[in-house]
């Protein structure tokens, strides 16, 4: 029985968001590689492994097929994504503008990744734990495999605001409410914190050890 016009086309929108949260990873995995001064196989690497990352482990965790591996166009946007870094000026890509076009994406993702667990089956909360997965992993490894510090090292907000994003997602389905306005009231709200913590520099308190004399 084919789809109502409706779901059909919020399928049709979520596909093309995915591709574009895909896309904006892979392009900080790329810009990554370039500032690196590696070669252009290293550079498709690194767009792949960062665009796809997060994904593939939540797909792992949550005994779904892994998205890309069946998805005929994910590989060749992260292809296409790295050889525009590869034949673009650096300077198109300045750290502001790409920033704020990964905050875009972490929310999304967070979202799109805790809504694939809840239609696996997976509990609301190990739920919202694979959608900051889905949104924060492949980040972390393209960091790791860059050897600088990951993500997760600094106090600025950004796992918190996939887990925003990823929360309010898993608690609009708990309540039943229309997923077509959760979902970007969800997205948008992860990138709102990101955003703010990129505009002001907004972290969490780091721990901290206080030695009292006797």
């Amino acid at each position: 029985m084919p789809l109502p016009v409706e779901t059909a086309d919020l399928s049709a929108l979520i596909g093309l968001l995915d591709l574009a949260g895909i896309a904006v990873f892979a392009l900080t995995g790329a810009l990554l590689a370039a500032q690196l001064r590696q070669t252009m196989v290293t550079m498709v690497f690194f767009a792949l492994v960062t665009g796809v990352g997060g994904g593939s482990v939540r797909d792992l965790l949550i005994g779904a097929p892994v998205f890309w591996v069946r998805d005929p166009w994910v590989a060749p946007v992260c292809l296409g994504v790295a050889l525009v870094a590869w034949f673009t000026p650096h300077r198109w890509w300045e750290r502001p503008v790409l920033e704020w076009a990964d905050a875009a994406g972490l929310g999304a993702y967070a979202v799109l990744g805790t809504a694939k667990a809840l239609a696996f089956g997976v509990p609301p909360v190990p739920a919202i734990l694979m959608g900051v997965i889905t949104g924060c992993v492949g980040g972390i490894i393209r960091d790791v495999l860059a050897g600088r510090p990951s993500i997760l090292m600094r106090p600025e907000l950004y796992v918190t605001a996939a887990a925003l994003s990823a929360g309010i997602c898993a608690g609009g389905a708990a309540l039943g409410l229309d997923r077509a306005l959760v979902w970007p009231v969800a997205a948008l709200a992860g990138f709102v914190l990101r955003g703010a913590a990129i505009w002001w520099k907004l972290g969490l308190p780091t721990y901290t050890t206080a030695e009292h004399e006797a």
